[in-house]
Order: structure tokens, then sequence, then C-alpha cells
């Protein structure tokens, strides 16, 4: 008898993306893809920022590497990606939010966040894919979306249609790139406690309400997000393409 064995969840010798990887989820994700052996490229908009995280990760003894890029500018990411090594893992971090009910959305906002959360999403992730396509290596795309992108909620009809859109961009692009070995998928958080979210949460009534929507009893940490950024990036989600995966607390489960 051959007994089966685990996939690996190693990711020696793999260049990653991570846009927004200076904070928040995005910081996790960097981190998780080092420790994982990952080669982390981390882009975001300010570079001193970018400096900082590169030499804490530096520090922990990670190979991580830094862009100050405002992922918005197609041209400009693309011509960063052209000009170096291919990206196995890309994880689409960068994004913003601007919560109103829906009678008082501006155009300003909806092209603040469509701008963000959508496009950069999509752009950065055709100029990655081309060069994946290109030189015929294999790849995952993880776009951090939300449970908006699955539910709405009050004051959230902006947020949740860009998150709602990159489910439906997930999915397509999980078709055409399955033939190329690049798979596609999303992580759906819940609220996770960030510097992005302390606002909100900082209001009795709205963190009891979220509370009160999350069944295992508890806001979402950072660290709950990096195992399965290291799941869907590894050997171990080979099999895994189009999919969402839920980081909810069994919000949607209603």
């Amino acid at each position: 008898m051959t007994l089966p064995r685990t996939p690996s969840f190693r990711l020696d010798g793999r260049r990653a993306l991570v846009t927004g990887g200076t904070r928040g989820i995005g910081l996790g994700a960097a981190v998780a893809l080092a420790e994982a052996g990952a080669v982390v490229t981390i882009a975001a908009r300010t570079a001193t920022d970018v400096e900082a995280v590169v030499n804490e990760m530096a520090r922990a003894g990670f190979t991580a590497e830094g862009v100050a890029l405002d992922i918005t500018d197609v041209e400009t990411v693309r011509a960063f990606i052209n000009e170096v090594d291919p990206f196995q893992v890309l994880v689409n971090s960068a994004g913003t939010a601007r919560h109103s009910s829906f009678a008082e959305i501006t155009p300003a906002s909806y092209q603040a966040v469509m701008d963000l959360n959508l496009s950069a999403t999509l752009f950065v992730s055709q100029a990655v894919v081309a060069k994946l396509i290109a030189t015929q290596l294999p790849g995952s795309v993880i776009h951090i979306s939300s449970q908006m992108g699955h539910v709405g909620g009050p004051d959230r009809a902006l947020y949740a249609a860009s998150k709602f859109a990159v489910e439906g961009l997930s999915k397509a692009m999980a078709i055409e790139l399955g033939p190329h070995n690049i798979r596609v998928n999303t992580i759906c958080p819940t609220f996770i406690e960030t510097e992005m979210t302390a606002k909100n949460l900082s209001d009795p009534a709205f963190r009891n309400w979220v509370l009160s929507k999350i069944k295992l009893g508890r806001l979402g940490r950072i660290e709950d997000i990096m195992g399965p950024i290291v799941f869907l990036a590894s050997d171990a989600a080979a099999l895994v393409t189009g999919a969402s995966l839920m980081v909810d607390g069994g919000w949607t489960s209603e």
C-alpha cells in the first residue's frame, strides 16, 4: 500500500507580489507568504511605509523587497511588472471604503472605490498573468474580497458593489486561466480589526451589531487571514480555483 502524502504548503523560491502590503490584511499576507518561503515584493503608495515594512521583515529573517507604486496607474504598474521576473503568487489586497447611505453615494466616492477595489485588481492581475503565460509558469492569484461580496449591509451599497464585482471577475478569470494552470480565488473576510475598520468598530452599537452577525462571537484578526493566504498560494490548493474562501465567522451561513 502506498499512503498519500499531504501536498506542501511551502512556497520556497516563488516570487509573490502583495498590493497594499504595508498594513492590515496586506501586511499579514506579506508576512505569511514570507514565512512559507516566498520572495515577497510589497507594493504600496507611500515609499516610507514600504521601506519600514521591508526593513522590519528583513530583521525578522524574511526575504522581502518593496516598491512605491500607485496601483491605480495602469501603465506604471504594467511597466514595473514587465521589468522584473514573473510573480507566481499575486495577492490583491489594496482596497478602500467610503461608507454612506445609498442615497448619499457621490460620483467621487464611486470612482475612488471602484478605481482601487475593482480596476486596480483587474489590471494588476492582467499584467502579472500576461507575464506568467508568456513564460509558461503556473500561478495563484488571490483577491482579498469580503463577506460583503456575498451579502449586503447598511451603508455598504458602494463597497458591496465593488466586492460583488471582484467575485464575478475572479470566477471569469478562473475559467479563462485554468488552461494555463493559473488559479484564481478570493478570500472573503468578515470585519477584521485593522486601521481601516477601527473608526467604525469604535461605535459600540455598530460593534455589537457586527458581533451579533458573527456566529463565532468575535471580530476577525489579521492572523485569521494568514493561513488561508498560504493555503491558496500553495500546492495544497492545487485543485482550488474559482472559489470564494469565506473567513467570516459564519456571517454568511444564514
